[in-house]
């Protein structure tokens, strides 16, 4: 039996999915139509499920170099942070934490810091915590984690668990 693909499809196929990544996100319309969102309004939408519940969550915004801690629709707690530079950029979206731990060594390309204190981490090697290195909260200075003065990042390692969300826009 002849394919119907020919091998030269295949190779152009694999030529093309070996070099893009693609990423969206689908909501299902009442008629039965399918449209991607965009990130930020999938963000904003996650932000009002939040406001909407008595959960604990913790919200960064990038542009203010904000951190908001929230239960609900109540503010509890808000500091001046320290996020990625351009050159290494804080993630956006909405993440939960995966683990919590007192102190920690962190490495990097430029970088060994041993006791890194109050660390939770949301998404792989990227966390919310303690900076005892440097005094310029409210800059973008950190290698793509959210920098604390360590007594907010003590404060907010008491306060959140593991599984609670953290919402990170522009």
């Amino acid at each position: 039996m002849k394919s119907l693909i020919s091998s030269n499809c295949l190779r152009t196929l694999k030529v093309l999915t070996t070099g893009a990544a693609l990423t969206l996100s689908f909501v299902t319309i009442g008629s039965g139509e399918v449209w991607a969102k965009p990130k930020s309004q999938i963000i904003t939408q996650q932000i009002q499920t939040l406001q909407q519940s008595n959960q604990r969550w913790i919200q960064i915004d990038l542009s203010k170099q904000r951190l908001t801690a929230w239960e609900g629709a109540t503010p509890m707690y808000a500091v001046a942070v320290s996020t990625g530079k351009k050159s290494t950029p804080t993630l956006t979206g909405t993440f939960k934490i995966q683990s919590k731990h007192k102190k920690t060594r962190m490495r990097g390309d430029d970088y060994d810091i041993p006791n890194v204190p109050y660390a939770m981490f949301y998404d792989g090697n990227y966390g919310i915590h303690g900076a005892n290195w440097h005094r310029s909260f409210g800059t973008p200075v950190s290698h793509g984690c959210v920098n604390v003065a360590v007594n907010h990042a003590k404060w907010l390692f008491n306060w959140a668990s593991v599984g609670t969300s953290v919402v990170i826009q522009r």
